[in-house]
């Protein structure tokens, strides 16, 4: 009896045993499940691939990985091989280029739906340009090598990838441009003025809005100095067209501050 009853007993938690890792084995199931969906929807979002049907998103979501970068974390640098394709899921991410003293030429910030380094996913180049997260950023990373098969089965997706790198050589050349023609008072009253019609609230006071980087970031996207910025808000509270309280702003004068890109004094 006593025999029998330690049989039970083991054959009792072998049955247990067997149960929990059906259990751990289903919720890991579920888990992937779960993932792929998520990853099926942010595949959906972008401009390249939103035109994909449902089971189409679905079989490019499985050679698709989730990569998670905190804030000041590098996705890759300038020179490095291109491994993949980068999609934006959450978060943001700025593309830049370093001078060999070590300044900064910001090309783009990006948000959720952009994809980062289209181009040498096929030229087989190395990225042109480095990439950091702003933020906590998850990406959604699709290898070179799976890219470029899918868009073998789906020419479509190919003739996007043309118009997202058209568009982004495009505003490249609006930064050679404005780098090239157009002094820094105009470049920042530049940026003032769309922060005011895109961002500000108005007041009593003028249009508010909050900066959305440091002047050192702000110097990065506009090809200057961090001094430089700091020295020409001043000089533009002093005319009396804006109020600056560290990332506060309020533009006094919005149509004084258009002015400046038209005069360039």
């Amino acid at each position: 009896m006593l025999f029998q009853s330690g049989r039970g007993l083991d054959e009792s938690k072998g049955f247990r045993g067997r149960a929990l890792r059906r259990l751990r084995a289903r919720a890991c199931y579920n888990l992937r499940v779960s993932n792929r969906a998520d990853l099926v929807a942010v595949l959906g979002r972008t401009a390249l691939l939103g035109s994909l049907s449902e089971p189409e998103l679905r079989s490019l979501a499985m050679r698709t990985v989730r990569k998670s970068y905190a804030a000041g974390e590098w996705l890759f640098t300038e020179g490095e091989p291109c491994t993949g394709l980068h999609i934006v899921s959450s978060g943001r991410v700025r593309i830049f280029k370093t001078s060999v003293g070590g300044r900064e030429q910001v090309l783009a910030v990006e948000g959720p739906g952009s994809t980062v380094a289209e181009l040498p996913v096929f030229d087989g180049g190395a990225y042109p340009a480095s990439v950091v997260a702003v933020e906590d950023t998850e990406v959604a990373f699709i290898s070179r090598r799976d890219f470029q098969a899918f868009c073998l089965e789906h020419p479509e997706v190919a003739l996007k990838v043309l118009a997202v790198v058209g568009a982004r050589l495009r505003g490249l050349v609006a930064i050679i441009e404005e780098l090239s023609f157009t002094t820094i008072r105009q470049r920042l009253a530049s940026m003032l003025v769309k922060l005011a019609q895109t961002e500000g609230k108005k007041t009593a006071r003028g249009v508010e809005f909050r900066l959305p980087a440091s002047h050192q970031e702000i110097a990065n996207q506009l090809g200057t100095v961090r001094e430089l910025i700091s020295r020409n808000l001043m000089r533009l509270a002093a005319e009396g067209l804006v109020e600056v309280d560290a990332r506060e702003v309020v533009v006094k004068d919005l149509a004084g501050l258009a002015a400046i890109l038209e005069s360039g004094s």
